[in-house]
């Protein structure tokens, strides 16, 4: 059998209807939880700008309370997903809305925000709503008992991906060291139970090298029958107790879930499906898909770039996790603890009149913190600085900035080059900020930085 038949071989769809149900789910409380917990007012209310990625800086919020009313179709839809009614429209929809607000801003950038918008536009791509869904009792056509291998495997490799790349990432002194671990739990040390377990030394040690190994071993763990089962109760205690101490939403519960694509689907047919009937439909077949080849252009490159894409750090000088330059879409997931402070000398060339600007004056506290240590969205923020500027009818000026940043514990040190006329810098996509100081690797850890 060629890998085009295998791809195209049906197999058994429980684990993508049981995951269909439990990530729409998700999708919901991601939504109305943002709005329950204050993120959708802080993150687009509250600011006056919100920093999106640079080649989308045509986005912009909802005015008005609109952003929460975007949020609430959100959830809606992510209901829809969850029962299996209109699906395609119901996550193609999400999938747009949710790349929507990730691309919008980057203040709370999260690397699972990022992976749901991959695993969004992959989930409006396979046939999830032929099982256990309104559109299939509406439809009784399009009901089926089985997919394409392909739909099952795009999940595993997408998955083992991230999970490699994760690993790979955390193999740097800082982390082996425990220093960004032990800022973070030395902070939590009051939490009940677990808190004075999070303050010792020992113990941060041992979660970073179980960091390394749970990244790189959790994907061939789950693929291995002998050992999938032990596997995936680590994954589990590994997930739940990333909740209990980060609160990073609903990662932790897609990271559970998503481990069903590793399973038999006979399992998960026995376990969540008791009343489906075992493999018979033979309705998918390798020749159902006269555009199979180009199907397969597609996706193999989408793997091809997301195998790609963490590399490209290694493009720009420095240390990622102080330029962070190539650090998003990347997995490099709790690397750095940076703490800093930026203020901006505006000078009107024609005048000699100078001003001493402070992000606060334009921003909301966390994003006047963020912008010290992102040159991106600093370099953003001369833009708006230039605009307010010229519109008092200041154009010819010059804007210089005097910043200091600690890394995982180290002393301050500038981050921007205060000499550099930052009016006149442009964003490169491809080329190292020339105004970009590298920071002195050398430097002895403190314990002392505020996380």
């Amino acid at each position: 059998m060629t890998l085009i038949e295998r791809l195209f071989r049906p197999v058994d769809n429980s684990p993508l209807i049981f995951f269909r149900i439990i990530y729409g789910l998700l999708l919901c409380l991601e939504a109305w939880g943002a709005i329950a917990t204050g993120w959708v007012r802080k993150a687009f209310i509250e600011p006056q700008h919100t920093f999106p990625f640079i080649d989308f800086s045509w986005l912009e919020p909802l005015p008005g309370s609109g952003m929460y009313f975007y949020y609430v179709v959100m959830g809606g839809l992510g209901i829809m997903v969850m029962l299996g009614y209109r699906y395609r429209l119901a996550m193609g929809a999400y999938a747009i809305m949710w790349a929507g607000v990730y691309l919008m801003q980057k203040t709370h950038y999260n690397n699972h925000y990022y992976l749901l918008m991959l695993l969004n536009f992959l989930m409006w791509m396979v046939p999830a709503h032929q099982y256990a869904s309104l559109d299939a009792r509406r439809n009784p056509q399009i009901k089926s008992l089985t997919c394409p291998q392909w739909c099952i495997w795009l999940f595993v490799a997408n998955m083992a991906i991230v999970y490699f790349y994760a690993s790979v990432a955390k193999m740097y002194p800082d982390w082996i060291e425990a220093k960004p671990i032990g800022i973070w739990f030395r902070a939590k040390q009051h939490y009940w139970l677990i808190g004075p377990l999070l303050a010792q030394e020992w113990f941060q040690h041992f979660v970073a090298w179980g960091g390394i190994l749970y990244d790189l071993l959790i994907g061939p763990g789950l693929l291995w029958k002998k050992t999938r089962k032990y596997a995936f109760i680590g994954s589990v205690l590994f997930h739940l107790f990333n909740s209990a101490v980060f609160q990073v939403g609903i990662f932790p519960y897609l990271g559970i879930a998503i481990g069903v694509f590793f399973f038999e689907p006979e399992v998960i047919r026995s376990l969540f499906f008791k009343n489906k009937s075992s493999l018979k439909d033979k309705s998918i077949d390798p020749y159902m898909y006269p555009r199979r080849p180009l199907l397969m252009y597609v996706l193999g490159g989408y793997l091809i770039i997301q195998s790609l894409l963490p590399l490209r750090h290694w493009l720009y000088p420095g240390n990622v996790n102080w330029t962070e330059e190539g650090h998003r879409l990347a997995w490099h997931m709790m690397l750095r603890v940076k703490a800093g402070y930026v203020n901006f000398i505006v000078v009107d060339n024609d005048s000699g009149d100078d001003w001493n600007v402070r992000p606060k004056d334009y921003l909301t506290d966390k994003q006047a913190r963020v912008i010290s240590s992102r040159p991106d969205m600093l370099w953003q923020f001369v833009q708006i600085l230039k605009k307010d500027f010229h519109s008092r009818g200041y154009d010819n000026i010059s804007i210089h900035a005097q910043s200091k940043v600690s890394l995982n514990g180290r002393p301050y040190q500038p981050l921007i080059d205060p000499e550099y006329d930052l009016a006149k810098a442009e964003w490169h996509r491809f080329k190292p900020s020339e105004w970009l100081l590298l920071s002195n690797e050398n430097s002895p850890s403190s314990a002392e930085v505020d996380p």
